[in-house]
C-alpha cells in the first residue's frame, strides 16, 4: 500500500493564473479549468465540457439544488510513484484557493466539498470530490446560466403545421409568472410567426413538473400562460387569435424523478387551433 504524506495547507497552486503542473500524460484535449490548476503530481485522465448541463449540489446532508449552466467535469489521477495526499488536504486547499477569490463553502463532509464562487459577472458552482485514498480528484464545474432556446418564427409556424404545437423553454421568476428577459426573443417569435399568418389561432398553455402541490401548479401554469397571451398582445396580435391554458403537472412528457425530467415538464405549448 502506497504511504500517504502529510503536506502543510498550500494554498497558491490552485490560484488563478499561476502556472500548473503539465503532466505528460493528460488525456488528449483535457486541460485545467481557469479557476483552478492541479495539485502536485495530478494529471487528467479525463475531461468532459458541455455548453449547458445541470448539477445536484449540496447544501447540507439533506438538502440538494440543481445548478444549470456550461459544465466542466475533470478526473484528476496521482501519477505511479508519487507520494498522495490526504482527503482532507485535498479539500482544504481547494476550500481556501477558492475563498482566496471570494467564494465560499456551502457544505463539506469527509470526501466531498461544495463552493460557490463569484467572478465578475459570473457565479461558479464547484464540487471538489477527494477519492478514498487520496489517488484521485473529480472536480465538476457549473458556471451558471440560463439556456439560450434559439429558434425562428419558420420554425415555430413549420412545428405548428407538422405537429399541431411546439414546446418552448420560456423561463419565469421562480414560483411566478413574469417573464424573463432572456426569453423575450422567443415570444417575438412567437409574435412574428402570427403576425406573418393572420388567420393563424393558437392556444397559449403552460406546463409545470411535479413540485410543490397539484392546484398550485395548475394556478401557476394558467398565469404563465396568461403573460404570454398578454406579451403577444402588447407586440400587436389581437386578443381574439388567442386563449390560455393552465395544466400544471397534468400532462408531463418527462420522467419528474430527475432534475433532466423535471426541466422539461417545465414548458410551454403553442397549440395550432
Amino acid at each position: 500500500m502506497k504511504t500517504k504524506t502529510v503536506f502543510f495547507v498550500w494554498l497558491s497552486f490552485l490560484f488563478l493564473g499561476l502556472s500548473p503542473l503539465t503532466a505528460q500524460t493528460d488525456a488528449e484535449g483535457c486541460k485545467d479549468h481557469p479557476l483552478f490548476s492541479r495539485m502536485p503530481n495530478f494529471y487528467l485522465d479525463d475531461c468532459e465540457v458541455n455548453d449547458f448541463d445541470s448539477y445536484e449540489f449540496y447544501l447540507d446532508e439533506e438538502k440538494t439544488v440543481s445548478v444549470e449552466g456550461a459544465k466542466t467535469y475533470l478526473s484528476y489521477s496521482i501519477k505511479e510513484g508519487a507520494p498522495i495526499p490526504s482527503e482532507l488536504q485535498i479539500l482544504r486547499n481547494y476550500i481556501a484557493a477558492a475563498q482566496k477569490i471570494g467564494g465560499q463553502l456551502l457544505y463539506k463532509d469527509g470526501y466531498n466539498a461544495y463552493l460557490k464562487i463569484a467572478r465578475g459577472n459570473s457565479e461558479f458552482w464547484v464540487h471538489v470530490k477527494a477519492c478514498d485514498g487520496g489517488d484521485c480528484i473529480p472536480l465538476t464545474i457549473i458556471e451558471k446560466k440560463a439556456m439560450v432556446q434559439e429558434i425562428t418564427a419558420n420554425e415555430i409556424l413549420d412545428s405548428l403545421n407538422s405537429k399541431g404545437f411546439i414546446a418552448l423553454d420560456i423561463h419565469f421568476e421562480t414560483s411566478q409568472a413574469t417573464i424573463l428577459p432572456e426569453s423575450k426573443s422567443i415570444v417575438d417569435q412567437i409574435a412574428a410567426a402570427l403576425q406573418d399568418n393572420p388567420a393563424l389561432k393558437v392556444s397559449v398553455e403552460g406546463h409545470t413538473d411535479n413540485t410543490g402541490t397539484p392546484q398550485g401548479n395548475k394556478t401557476l401554469s394558467l398565469k404563465r400562460a396568461e403573460a404570454v397571451v398578454a406579451a403577444l398582445v402588447q407586440a400587436g396580435i389581437a386578443s381574439g387569435r388567442l386563449t390560455a391554458a393552465g395544466w400544471g403537472q397534468e400532462k408531463p412528457v418527462a420522467d419528474n424523478r430527475s432534475e433532466e425530467g423535471r426541466a422539461k415538464n417545465r414548458r410551454v405549448e403553442v397549440v395550432k387551433k
